[in-house]
């Protein structure tokens, strides 16, 4: 299987790359991949999605191919950005599904542009509790950046490429491992670097992550929402998708056995089957969001 070649624009003098794939005239859903990631995480699920959607996948800015100038990597940003990719691509609304970091770009997108999101779908999600690794909260210690050329060697990364083309032409395949590894080998590079604790610094501290939705959660009711979650997941416990199905009214819940923090690279099979399942068996949000006066005023008890 073919991966799904990179296109890109130009948004704010930037460069953005994205993968899209699919029928232009039908429903469109947006991936969206997480810390040190790239859209070449979803290049499993991409092609079966695509068979029935419009389907793109952004390189998040500070990340994969796409631009990694100094400035703002928060979550608002970051949905502000998506907000104009999709505009550039003439794209007025798709089911955004976002996965660990990616998951709070789509939160923080439903929060900000909720006129935008058909339906809200998040996968071992960030920003829905404390706990993280330990990994991630040692990298975000003042200083480590200084450290990041020694823990990230070039040469390590790419007698690492070399060792996972040996396997792959051999018919060997851990795709846990896969993701891990491209994750760590974005990470050699001095810009990437840079751009990667930009970006964590701003949902992570040593303590955990440092940015939650679960107050506003209740924001997200008219959009149809989904959870999906590896039972194995070592990066953001599963216990944060059961606090948020509790939380967000009528949302839905999958956790699949034996995956780990990257379903749609672990088990891309299920996970295409699941997503298909709720996109047909769901409406999507109405154009028009309930009014967010009335909703913060019944929130508040007023």
């Amino acid at each position: 299987m073919g991966t799904i070649p990179l296109s890109h624009v130009r948004i704010h003098g930037h460069d953005v790359r994205y993968r899209r794939a699919g029928n232009r005239r039908r429903q469109r859903i947006l991936l969206l991949h997480g810390l040190a990631g790239s859209s070449r995480t979803w290049q499993h699920v991409m092609p079966g999605l695509a068979e029935r959607y419009d389907v793109i996948a952004p390189d998040l800015l500070g990340h994969g191919e796409s631009a990694k100038p100094m400035g703002d990597y928060s979550l608002g940003a970051m949905a502000s950005g998506l907000r104009d990719l999709l505009a550039m691509l003439e794209i007025d609304r798709a089911t955004i599904v976002g996965q660990s970091f990616g998951g709070g770009v789509a939160l923080q997108l439903a929060y900000q542009h909720p006129e935008l999101c058909d339906r809200l779908v998040l996968v071992g999600s960030g920003g829905l509790g404390r706990e993280v690794s330990w990994m991630l909260r040692l990298l975000s210690l003042p200083g480590a950046e200084h450290l990041m050329p020694v823990i990230f060697p070039r040469i390590v990364a790419d007698r690492g490429d070399d060792v996972g083309r040996f396997l792959h032409r051999r018919g060997l395949r851990a795709p846990l491992l896969s993701e891990m590894w491209r994750s760590y080998r974005s990470l050699a590079g001095a810009e990437n670097r840079k751009a990667f604790v930009r970006t964590m610094r701003g949902v992570i501290e040593p303590g955990g992550q440092s940015v939650s939705a679960l107050d506003r959660l209740y924001l997200a009711a008219h959009l149809p929402t989904l959870i999906v979650w590896g039972d194995d997941d070592r990066i953001i416990p599963v216990g944060h998708a059961h606090a948020a199905h509790e939380t967000i009214p009528g949302s839905r819940l999958e956790i699949l056995d034996g995956v780990g923090h990257f379903p749609q690279a672990e088990a891309p099979e299920r996970f295409v089957q699941v997503l298909l399942d709720f996109m047909a068996t769901t409406k999507r949000a109405p154009r028009s969001a309930p009014d967010l006066h009335d909703a913060l005023l019944a929130s508040a008890g007023t």
